[in-house]
């Protein structure tokens, strides 16, 4: 494959609607984790920030795509706005050069901010390849999905030396497991079609929407026992996925509004957090 083409195949791999998923907890996390203005300024931070929005990205999706490429073929979302692995030795490629830059990244951080990472890259790899393949196990797939707020544990524990509260673990891992399975209800017929099972497949759409509900719920009362605004800021979830259920919205067409929900919401999380840094409270 040419570069050119290459490169165009890898960017569309590697889903940029959904680069902030990973970098910007990172972003949210730093803003609470600092203590002055200065610690913005470190450059592991930004290290780790790079990492997450392309090389992370590239590992989660290319393995994959990898294991997922005879599933895929029934999937017409991958035609379209996602890729379809065929074997393209650019992918190879692309995974070895995001394994190296995650042993740069672990190397890079303090020991207590190691093993956030280090969960993070076992879980990207076995949430899609085998023997654990946690994609395929229902319950188990929207769980090991947490794996997207551990670079933002990462950067926490980077700047302030010690984990964050464990409401706003709680608050966000439930968060991640409402996402990954309301993104797995448009996939229920090819998935199904594939003899894959997931949460989503396990519960039917009407029962994963109140899965999601639960979950959404569950994460903005745990942001509120930090700080009741947290939790209205997070209540839009379970409200907006009733929503969406009640008035028998197109969930294909609903869950690509989320990139850019999911990016005013983290925008205005790590904005109150700079706020708080900048006022001093």
């Amino acid at each position: 494959m040419p570069a050119a083409p290459a490169l165009r195949y890898l960017l569309k791999l590697s889903r940029p609607r959904f680069w902030l998923y990973l970098a910007g907890p990172v972003l949210v996390a730093a803003a609470y984790a600092a203590s002055r203005p200065a610690d913005l300024a470190a450059w592991r931070l930004w290290l780790l920030f790079a990492y997450a929005l392309l090389p992370a990205n590239l590992l989660v999706y290319g393995v994959n795509d990898v294991f997922d490429a005879e599933i895929d073929a029934h999937n017409p979302k991958k035609q379209a706005r996602e890729a379809r692995f065929g074997g393209q030795p650019a992918v190879w490629w692309a995974l070895g050069l995001s394994a190296l830059a995650s042993l740069a990244a672990l190397a890079a951080l303090p020991p207590p901010a190691r093993p956030w990472l280090l969960g993070f890259v076992f879980l990207a790899i076995f949430y899609s390849a085998p023997p654990l393949r946690f994609k395929t196990r229902p319950l188990l797939d929207s769980l090991s999905n947490g794996l997207y707020v551990l670079p933002g544990l990462a950067a926490y524990v980077l700047l302030a030396g010690a984990a964050p509260p464990t409401a706003a673990i709680v608050g966000g891992w439930l968060w991640t497991m409402a996402m990954h399975s309301f993104s797995a209800i448009p996939d229920i017929a090819p998935d199904r079609a594939a003899g894959i099972q997931t949460t989503a497949t396990w519960l039917g759409a009407g029962r994963t929407y109140a899965y999601c509900g639960l979950c959404w719920l569950g994460s903005a009362l745990a942001f509120a026992a930090i700080h009741p605004a947290l939790g209205w800021l997070l209540g839009v979830y379970p409200a907006l996925v009733a929503w969406i259920a009640l008035r028998g919205i197109d969930v294909e067409r609903a869950y690509w509004w989320f990139p850019a929900i999911n990016t005013l919401l983290g925008m205005a999380l790590t904005l109150g957090g700079l706020g708080r840094l900048v006022g001093g409270a």
